[in-house]
């Protein structure tokens, strides 16, 4: 490629299909949002039900979204979910493992009950999407993988064991499979969020010593808002990420010179 032929529409995801794991609400929403705006028609795999919000904001785009409501650790469901996409949309062209759950207790009352389900949703129900979508990426030549990892893939975290090493994990899945995929035309990489303004950190936020412990360690001094992700989404989809491979990307605000 000469430099001359870069243009905006290297951003552009026309013509392009993906799934959004969890992509109805939280993080996922603006990760679902954000692939239509750059023009994606948007799978979206849930445990929640869907009111039809993220529709129709899809909608107003005049792009695509099919819903599946769904728990996508049963067994067979990665399968069904991406060859769901293929047969409504046509393609996989992009898929992000953005359904995440989180469960906090002391290290020494953490047992499997709570481990389990964490490592099922985190860590196994990507592993499973992504083999699935592989066999339509690599016969095709092309395909992104948007892992959603987070500060704790590089920090501990006090309450959060099978958090953070699910998390921990994801960031080494990404670069494993980058390893083997580049070949085939297929980037691999993760977006890191820092601490955002969801209903998940609504406690934290309203308590003003924990909202300013929070604020104190990062640079830009404020929580970030889902749309600071929509950005990165799109490039990392995009083909003006075609040379990023195996990078796990922090979008925190600074969070982590700090």
């Amino acid at each position: 490629m000469d430099i001359t032929d870069f243009s905006r529409d290297f951003f552009s995801l026309e013509g392009k299909n993906a799934i959004v794991t969890g992509g109805n609400t939280g993080l996922g929403q603006a990760f679902t949002l954000a692939l239509a705006k750059g023009g994606a028609n948007v799978f979206v795999p849930s445990i929640a039900e869907d009111d039809g919000t993220t529709a129709r904001l899809v909608a107003a785009e005049g792009r695509r979204m099919e819903f599946l409501e769904c728990d996508i650790t049963g067994a067979g469901v990665a399968r069904q979910v991406v060859e769901g996409c293929v047969e409504a949309l046509g393609s996989v062209d992009v898929l992000v493992n953005s359904a995440g759950v989180c469960r906090l207790a002391p290290v020494e009352d953490f047992g499997r009950a709570e481990w389990d389900p964490m490592v099922d949703v985190n860590l196994t129900a990507p592993f499973e999407l992504s083999r699935e979508a592989l066999r339509f990426m690599i016969p095709q030549r092309s395909g992104k993988i948007i892992n959603i990892a987070s500060m704790f893939s590089f920090l501990g975290g006090q309450m959060s064991p099978a958090y953070a090493a699910t998390k921990h994990a994801i960031a080494g899945f990404t670069k494993a499979y980058c390893d083997e995929l580049a070949q085939h035309n297929i980037q691999v990489n993760a977006i890191a969020p820092g601490y955002f303004a969801t209903k998940i950190t609504e406690a934290t936020r309203s308590d003003p010593e924990t909202n300013q412990r929070v604020l104190d360690h990062i640079p830009a001094g404020r929580w970030g808002e889902v749309a600071d992700l929509m950005g990165t989404t799109v490039f990392l989809a995009s083909r003006a990420s075609d040379y990023v491979n195996g990078h796990v990307l922090p979008v925190d605000g600074g969070y982590l010179v700090r």
